[in-house]
């Protein structure tokens, strides 16, 4: 029971003792509080703050475990007064600055391995007192261990939040370089510009130069300020629609190999196949399911079944570009059917949108969001592959252990 990696100071230490998890904890029981819309405190609940409680059933710092379902086996971390779910386990430490220790040693042995129960997947208290667990000898070492992980989880949390705020730019971006019409298909994203004269709602542009006009965006790149008024017409005027091809799920494997091509379905990659239906780039929107509406960026050769429709540009319509205005549609709002929803490709092409009348508009609007895209493309990999290091990291820190 040693690990393969060491700081320095503790290579002579000799091995880790083997400790029953219970002799970490005071107490191990279900949370019982309930969501309370407008309550004090953050309820906690097996993916995290789901809500607010009217009661603080708990004090301090603890770790939380998923207790039943999907997410059963999954931690988290609650400090200062808060309230759980009885979906949740609550692990009440002995020693309070051992929690960072400790909650790297579950993560690392993986509590969604000890999840049971097909039709709803669970994790018992008594599992977890009785989990065998490791420790060094040295309470330092613990701690020198914990403060490593937690320096690398902190670099992961700053490179998300910087995730996350690019989508946020992306997505105001995209807001004012189209004009944001509810009338053309883009509900609820301007009402600040809805104003109430007598009993009519009146829309006013942001464009100061011409404040009655509805159809210029409020981000214009200077070469086309003087273009006037993007175009109102139908999504039935600027493409062509059409259902992909049907394709057996024995033929779809989740294994990408050399000589296999994407398959996309409703709600983006299913798997691999061995044939293809297109080749070149076009949009794809799902049609069926709870996801239908959903765009996605098929590019090269792939295979499109039935559950998607592809999208084929009209002259004149630049292909990216007119995959954002298919993202900021929001198609799913024409969906029909409550217990399977649906978009019928006539449905599709009734769809309102406004286009700019020179082409090469379309053009620099596309390249500006495709250039953020590669951008947030490339920080979610810089994520994956710090999680992937840290994973690695957490291997070598804590001694292997076998089944």
């Amino acid at each position: 029971m040693i690990p393969e990696l060491r700081f320095p100071e503790f290579v002579n230490e000799g091995e880790w003792d083997e400790i029953e998890f219970s002799n970490f904890c005071l107490n191990l029981s279900s949370g019982k509080d309930k969501n309370l819309p407008g309550g004090e405190f953050e309820l906690y609940g097996s993916t995290g703050v789901i809500g607010r409680t009217a009661i603080s059933s708990y004090s301090g710092n603890y770790i939380l475990v998923a207790r039943v379902g999907a997410n059963a086996g999954l931690l988290n971390r609650a400090k200062g007064n808060f309230g759980v779910t009885d979906n949740t386990l609550v692990i009440d430490l002995k020693k309070d600055d051992s929690i960072d220790f400790i909650y790297y040693n579950l993560e690392n042995i993986g509590l969604n391995n000890l999840v049971f129960g097909s039709g709803q997947p669970l994790i018992t208290a008594g599992q977890l007192k009785c989990l065998i667990t490791f420790a060094p000898k040295s309470e330092i070492e613990q701690q020198k261990i914990a403060s490593c992980l937690s320096s690398l989880d902190e670099v992961i949390s700053a490179h998300t939040q910087k995730l996350n705020l690019l989508k946020v730019h992306k997505k105001g971006l995209m807001q004012n370089l189209f004009p944001q019409l509810s009338e053309l298909g883009f509900p609820g994203l301007m009402d600040d510009r809805i104003s109430e004269n007598d009993s009519k709602k009146i829309l006013k542009s942001y464009n100061l130069k011409n404040q009655n006009s509805d159809n210029i965006p409020k981000y214009r790149f200077p070469e086309f300020k003087n273009d006037g008024e993007w175009e109102e017409k139908k999504l039935g005027e600027v493409c062509r629609m059409q259902a992909g091809k049907f394709v057996r799920a024995s033929e779809i494997s989740d294994q990408f190999t050399k000589d296999s091509y994407p398959c996309y379905g409703g709600n983006g990659l299913r798997g691999y196949t061995k044939s293809y239906t297109h080749s070149d780039t076009y949009s794809l929107i799902g049609r069926q399911g709870a996801l239908c509406g959903n765009v996605t960026l098929a590019i090269g050769k792939f295979h499109a079944t039935e559950h998607a429709v592809v999208v084929t540009p009209e002259k004149n319509t630049y292909n990216i570009w007119l995959f954002y205005v298919l993202e900021l549609l929001n198609l799913n709002q024409y969906a029909t059917g409550q217990a399977q929803p649906g978009l019928s490709v006539m449905n599709l092409e009734q769809v309102k949108l406004s286009v700019p009348k020179n082409p090469k508009e379309q053009q620099k609007i596309a390249s500006c969001l495709s250039s953020l895209d590669d951008l947030i493309t490339a920080q979610a990999e810089k994520i994956e592959q710090l999680k992937l290091h840290k994973k690695g990291l957490m291997q070598g820190l804590f001694p292997k252990i076998n089944e």
